[in-house]
């Protein structure tokens, strides 16, 4: 079907919202669809957002052999190869998709025990919280949502909350980017993957979309990444923080210790 289509349409790298067929296809990682294009006359070299080209982009991902050999210029960098690398590593680790309305937080350069001491948090029992695992909705959300899971990763930790919001409370990730950055994650119910960002105990940008794909506006670095991790939300935190964990444990459970917030307004932080 999209052989035929690119065959009857008067131009095969026409525009729409900026970036031609051939680079949706590579973006959405569909090589057959890329392949079409291709042969009934598509670019894969013409430079669309943050200066990528398709074919370019295509040599980051899963099939960099789609297209001939790249022309001078077009080849990636060793840091680029090097961030290819390792975001098919995180992917491969932890790149599953928060549970509906879960949430959770990357951030860099500190561990569990230190995010604990930032958010004056306070253990709770095991008992208390597999309850809690088991059966979340069991229980008025304002009594579990104060109840967070914190674990270590190389990099820093991973604050999580499967039922709910908490961590991407502007009071939470403020407290905890106090020196460092951290990156927020809530995987709304009602409007897909939300972001947010806070650097050294401030907000600093909020609803992103991590996980959806490179955009307009994006930077080169920012396109790269967009493409690598596009419908991997909880990789592209990890990577944005410098958080190599290594395996889904972080995300998932069990975390390393399950605490409870000190009762506090978390949004005028």
């Amino acid at each position: 079907m999209v052989a035929e289509l690119a065959r009857r349409v008067a131009d095969v790298d026409a525009l729409e919202n900026g970036v031609t067929a051939l680079w949706a296809a590579v973006v959405a990682r569909k090589p057959a669809n890329a392949s079409a294009l291709a042969a009934a006359g598509a670019d894969p070299w013409r430079r669309q957002h943050g200066g990528w080209s398709p074919g370019r982009l295509s040599l980051a991902g899963p099939t960099p052999g789609l297209f001939a050999a790249p022309p001078a210029g077009e080849r990636l960098s060793g840091s680029e190869q090097a961030v290819a690398a390792e975001a098919a590593r995180l992917v491969a680790a932890v790149g599953v998709s928060p549970y509906e309305g879960a949430g959770l937080a990357c951030v860099a350069g500190i561990d569990a025990a230190e995010a604990v001491r930032r958010l004056e948090a306070v253990p709770v029992p095991d008992e208390d919280a597999d309850d809690v695992v088991d059966e979340p909705y069991a229980y008025e959300m304002d009594e579990i949502l104060p109840i967070v899971g914190v674990t270590s990763v190389p990099g820093g930790c991973v604050v999580t909350q499967p039922w709910g919001y908490a961590p991407q409370m502007p009071g939470v990730l403020t407290r905890l980017s106090a020196g460092t950055v951290a990156y927020g994650v809530y995987a709304n119910p009602k409007s897909g993957n939300q972001g947010s960002i806070a650097r050294d105990g401030s907000l600093d940008a909020w609803d992103l979309h991590p996980g959806g794909g490179p955009d307009v506006h994006d930077s080169p670095d920012e396109v790269l990444a967009g493409y690598l991790f596009r419908c991997n939300p909880v990789a592209y935190a990890c990577s944005f923080t410098g958080l190599r964990p290594a395996d889904a444990r972080p995300v998932v459970g069990p975390p390393d210790l399950w605490v409870r917030l000190p009762e506090r307004d978390y949004w005028s932080h």
